[in-house]
């Protein structure tokens, strides 16, 4: 098989089901290494303590993750108030505490509200985000805070799935670049006693949902042949995508 042949066949996109304490990079060296791929990329971040939906793009089908990253996403989280932390979600060191008792339903639910579309959303500190050509993240790791540019990011959806207070579990469908963590932290914010995440899962990054996705487990009891067989072929990801924009 010639070079060429060989980058074709194993071109191509496979969703993923990414497990707490993995990071995006993990999975994409675990695929690389495994399967012996020379090319392999992921489409859109999830940090460590996310799971969910991880689109992966092996070989010539690296070339469309920059398309596919600024696609709308949809995920299920919860916070908890009274506690922030540097890093916005519960990895993180405290950095206030309040009382959130008196906080009722109704002002969670009237919280939620305003952050319903379009909107400025100022990046965390611990993100990928480079400023001055240093990642922030590396910045926050020496203890700087800097003063960071917003962003404009939509909300189209906010949902709140439950209410046991101080958690508040929710469903959020989102434009490309929200921090779903710093979310939670401005609604904290805004109800007066501060938040963070507690958790966070991908369930879709447009068009792929979370029921097509393959877990580790899998990826990791399967030879190369029958990973790139329950890949999803270059051709066909192109042709989805075609279908997708033209007109009615």
């Amino acid at each position: 098989m010639s070079a060429v042949d060989r980058e074709l066949a194993e071109s191509g996109i496979i969703l993923i089901d990414k497990p707490e304490e993995w990071t995006s990079h993990d999975v994409v060296n675990c695929v690389r290494q495994r399967f012996a791929i020379g090319k392999v990329g992921h489409c859109g971040t999830l940090d460590p303590i996310a799971t969910g939906l991880l689109v992966i793009v092996c070989g010539r089908a690296t070339k469309l993750s920059s398309h596919l990253t600024t696609q709308d996403k949809v995920y299920s989280g919860s916070l908890t108030l009274g506690i922030e932390t540097h890093s916005e979600d519960r990895t993180g060191e405290v950095t206030a505490t309040a009382d959130p008792s008196g906080v009722t339903e109704t002002a969670v639910r009237a919280a939620f509200a305003k952050f319903v579309g379009p909107q400025q959303q100022v990046p965390p500190m611990v993100s990928a985000i480079k400023q001055g050509g240093k990642a922030l993240y590396k910045l926050a790791r020496k203890g700087q805070v800097v003063e960071r540019e917003a962003r404009s990011i939509t909300i189209h959806s906010l949902e709140i799935t439950e209410i046991q207070l101080p958690h508040v579990s929710f469903k959020v469908h989102c434009s490309k670049g929200t921090y779903v963590r710093t979310l939670c932290a401005d609604i904290g914010r805004e109800l007066g006693c501060g938040a963070h995440m507690r958790d966070l899962r991908r369930l879709v990054s447009s068009p792929f949902l979370i029921e097509n996705a393959y877990s580790m487990d899998d990826i990791k009891a399967w030879e190369r042949e029958e990973f790139l067989a329950h890949m999803t072929p270059l051709g066909k990801v192109l042709t989805d995508l075609v279908g997708q924009v033209r007109p009615s």
